[in-house]
């Protein structure tokens, strides 16, 4: 069956050891349907793990690789190891990846194994997105961890969610596209949509005014609808985004607790709006296997030679 490679999006999970791959991984594998129970990393259940010793040992050694469908679209997800032993899987899942998702936790941020797979991801041209993962963990501090990213991986990161609340008392995320807030209860699996709350709208609009602010530099429609005091639509804002991260101009930040089930819906909605297709990415070079003085180049196309 042909699929539209419009529709396609191929990407990887990297981060530090612990801040919640696999466990992203496995509630992803749930809400796509792929899987009618979530492997838990802790248990040795987890579906990504599926080596002994990683059963055993509750981290991912190897680079596994799955396929789930979300909104009309395949996403072929990786899922990379954290360990800096095992930064050569790593290195040789982004060469064929299309674009990533960058796990961070709340109380740490950056880690030293979050800046080497960063590097990784610059050098093979990687667009990403990040996910501020364990807002539900004693310590965790969303802005604190945002600005980590600027100070270490010299990165451009937006916020396109703020949390509401932290550690015990996170609960949700305000979406600064829409400007309304989505509700988790307790460990329950779905959420529920509810209007900007009072005590909320003056972070949230200054959130979102950097946001516009961000986006307006490489889009006119939005600087001028922002200058004539237009507002600026979340569908504007979409495009625009979209147009950025796959040129790597920004990384759209987004946050959640994994473990707890919150957070993941949103982030795959994010994963089909903004990350690269195949289509979307430059042409391929590789060496000829029969001259490799040669260069030969591949587009991504199904009638393309196979390389």
């Amino acid at each position: 069956m042909s699929i539209d490679l419009n529709s396609i999006r191929n990407i990887g999970i990297m981060a530090h050891i612990d801040a919640g791959k696999t466990t992203l991984s496995e509630r992803v594998l749930f809400y796509t349907k792929v899987s009618h129970r979530i492997g838990e990393v802790d248990d040795g259940a987890a579906t990504m793990d599926w080596m002994v010793q990683e059963q055993e040992r509750g981290i991912t050694i190897t680079s596994a690789a799955t396929t789930c469908h979300w909104r009309g679209h395949r996403i072929n997800l990786i899922d990379t190891p954290g360990h800096v032993d095992f930064t050569i899987e790593v290195e040789r899942s982004l060469r064929v990846l299309d674009g990533a998702v960058a796990v961070f936790t709340g109380v740490e941020g950056v880690q030293p194994q979050s800046e080497t797979v960063w590097r990784q991801a610059e050098r093979y041209g990687v667009p990403r997105l990040a996910f501020i993962n364990k807002m539900d963990r004693t310590g965790a501090d969303f802005d604190v961890a945002v600005q980590t990213l600027r100070d270490r991986l010299n990165a451009n990161p937006v916020p396109f969610q703020l949390p509401i609340g932290a550690a015990s008392t996170f609960r949700g995320v305000i979406d600064l596209l829409r400007m309304v807030e989505y509700h988790w209860t307790g460990e329950e699996h779905g959420f529920h949509e509810a209007p900007l709350h009072e005590e909320n709208r003056e972070a949230a609009e200054a959130a979102r005014e950097r946001l516009i602010d961000a986006l307006s530099v490489d889009d006119e429609s939005i600087l001028e609808a922002y200058v004539e005091g237009r507002p600026v639509t979340a569908d504007q804002l979409r495009v625009a985004a979209r147009k950025a991260v796959i040129a790597r101009r920004l990384q759209p930040v987004f946050c959640g607790a994994a473990a707890r089930n919150k957070g993941v819906e949103p982030l795959l909605d994010a994963i089909v709006d903004y990350l690269p297709s195949p289509l979307d990415m430059p042409d391929t070079q590789g060496k000829d296997p029969a001259d490799e003085r040669r260069t030969l180049t591949r587009k991504a196309s199904e009638d393309a030679p196979f390389c």
